[in-house]
């Protein structure tokens, strides 16, 4: 069975976004334009489809004429236990630069840890790991 993937409209800012996401997670970025694709529902030099592809998967486009961009209200993307302790740390950092810390990534009651950031994008993500997994 396939997972489902992320697929984000962004408000016109795709590029930096996903070179963003790029940098934060690594991996092999492609961006096609609206020109490349011959679509004229937007600027010529905007995304019409990018694809971030490594240990995290992320797509995205700038949103076309008259379709909604990023909304999010409910959604987290989770990264509980996608990567080492140290890993996961190091992205959180990432994502926080320029965004908003909702919980920190520390040690929890029940025994975990995880915590929340909103980055500079909109996107919402719950990052964690427990040891000895």
């Amino acid at each position: 069975m396939t997972a489902p993937q992320i697929y984000v409209t962004f408000p016109g800012t795709a590029r930096e976004a996903l070179r963003f996401y790029a940098d934060v997670f690594s991996g092999e970025l492609t961006l096609h334009t609206y020109e490349d694709f011959g679509r004229s529902d937007g600027p010529p030099h905007n995304i019409a489809h990018g694809v971030l592809e490594g240990v995290v998967v992320l797509m995205g486009s700038d949103a076309a004429a008259g379709e909604k961009s990023v909304r999010l209200d409910g959604v987290k993307l989770s990264l509980l236990g996608a990567a080492e302790p140290e890993i996961l740390h190091e992205w959180f950092d990432k994502l926080a630069m320029g965004g908003q810390i909702v919980d920190y990534l520390a040690p929890k009651p029940w025994g975990a840890s995880d915590g929340q950031v909103i980055d500079r994008h909109g996107l919402h993500w719950l990052i964690g790991y427990e040891l000895g997994q």
